[in-house]
């Protein structure tokens, strides 16, 4: 059997789509906005909206156990979980809006949003039916 060779044009056309990509994530990550809150949700029900101008540190219980966030210099993350695996504190420090840590086993999201400007967090896009 004849073995195929690398070509030199196949290296520079995947170099060039990892450059490609990395340059993509870059602007990305330095382009989107910092949020203004933290939405921390419980089973999908929200429970608290933060802001991450206030330094805070709050036990979250969840599904079966807790979690510990910490808002701090603004950035929120998860800095202790008694879940078995521990992703949610390997997530890491968030403040862009649309960042996310999940805790699966507790059934826990911490998200990091725009803000309402103090309209008791919510708009008129969030009205489903107006009755009269």
């Amino acid at each position: 059997m004849e073995k195929k060779r690398t070509a030199k044009g196949d290296i520079l056309l995947i170099a060039g789509i990892a450059a490609a990509g990395i340059i993509i994530a870059a602007a990305v990550l330095l382009f989107s906005p910092h949020g203004s809150e933290v939405v921390v949700r419980v089973d999908g029900t929200e429970k608290h909206r933060l802001p991450l101008t206030v330094d805070t540190r709050m036990v979250i219980n969840g599904r079966g156990g807790s979690n510990t966030l910490v808002i701090s210099s603004g950035e929120a993350w998860i800095e202790d979980a008694d879940c078995p695996d521990g992703l949610c504190i390997k997530t890491g420090r968030i403040s862009r809006r649309g960042q996310s840590i999940i805790c699966l086993p507790h059934r826990v999201t911490v998200e990091i949003d725009e803000g309402s400007g103090g309209n008791n967090h919510s708009s008129s896009a969030d009205i489903d039916v107006v009755a009269g």
